[in-house]
């Protein structure tokens, strides 16, 4: 696996951990944004000053960065929602929106594939 690939993996190991935690209702709300700050730092510092391999991978890490902006503001929106359907309703986006990423951590990691197949 190249290095690369391992930060991309990296980044996609907290997502999927953090849309668990969510589904089972295993956070609090303030450790919630932090995990989000930590998402959005990783990919700043490791991801982000990567040369892109291709023009394709620099899209989807043009998508990645608008997508954890985007999940910041939904973290906002379920922080301030006072009543149960409404928390839910934000819960439910930020879970689709975590799916979204990882959707663009495993397009990335599927184009480096065949490498892998020849280690």
């Amino acid at each position: 696996m190249s290095l690369n690939s391992e930060k991309y993996q990296a980044l996609a190991n907290l997502l999927v951990q953090l849309r668990s935690d969510i589904a089972a209702v295993q956070f609090d709300k303030t450790q919630l944004r932090q995990r989000v700050v930590d998402l959005q730092q990783l990919f700043q510092r490791e991801i982000a000053p990567l040369a892109p391999e291709d023009s394709k991978e620099q899209s989807y890490r043009t998508e990645i960065s608008k997508q954890l902006r985007l999940l910041e503001i939904d973290i906002t929106f379920f922080q301030g929602a006072r009543q149960a359907a409404t928390a839910q309703a934000r819960l439910q986006t930020i879970s689709d929106r975590l799916t979204t990423l990882l959707q663009y951590c495993h397009a990335i990691l599927q184009q480096e594939t065949p490498e892998a197949n020849e280690d």
